[in-house]
């Protein structure tokens, strides 16, 4: 069985998420979607409310499971025992990024192999970051948040007190 490792901050989960996923099971037989703790960052939504958006998008599938994490990536891979790190890569920028992390990552796990998977034309602006700005200033996100947790999306930052879309 091949298994692999998406982890991100998912704040909150995007239509480009969904996609990486469903690429991701067009070559791996599990898809581990790990949510990234990082007490340096104050993310819109709490691990809890990322975890219930991925479970609710991908939770009837037997070959994903989604967890937390709050470590480094290598040391999640050495938990799912899999060398393959899955990253969705929007434009030259990501790659960039993501390349350097690789290649510093590889230093400490020799065997990990990173795939990329590119972003459907229509989803390359599409991010964390622009649907919480979306938010912030009462702009429609709802293109960019898969269908399946809209609501949930939506209701959520109801609880929150923060501004949405109609």
């Amino acid at each position: 069985m091949k298994k692999c490792v998406f982890a991100g901050t998912f704040d909150p989960p995007t239509v480009g998420h969904k996609h990486v996923v469903g690429e991701s099971l067009k070559i791996f037989d599990k898809v581990v979607i790990a949510v990234m703790v990082n007490t340096d960052k104050t993310p819109l939504f709490t691990v809890e409310e990322r975890l219930y958006l991925l479970e609710k998008l991908f939770g009837g599938d037997k070959r994903i499971k989604v967890i937390s994490f709050g470590g480094a990536a290598v040391d999640l891979l050495e938990m799912e025992n899999t060398p393959f790190y899955v990253r969705g890569v929007r434009d030259s920028i990501d790659f960039e990024y993501e390349n350097r992390n690789f290649f510093a990552s590889k230093k400490l796990k020799e065997d990990m192999v990173a795939v990329y998977i590119p972003a459907v034309q229509e989803e390359l602006q599409v991010s964390s970051t622009l649907i919480r700005n979306s938010v912030k200033f009462a702009k429609d996100y709802s293109a960019y948040v898969p269908d399946e947790i809209l609501d949930d999306l939506n209701r959520i930052l109801e609880k929150k007190n923060v501004r949405k879309t109609d």
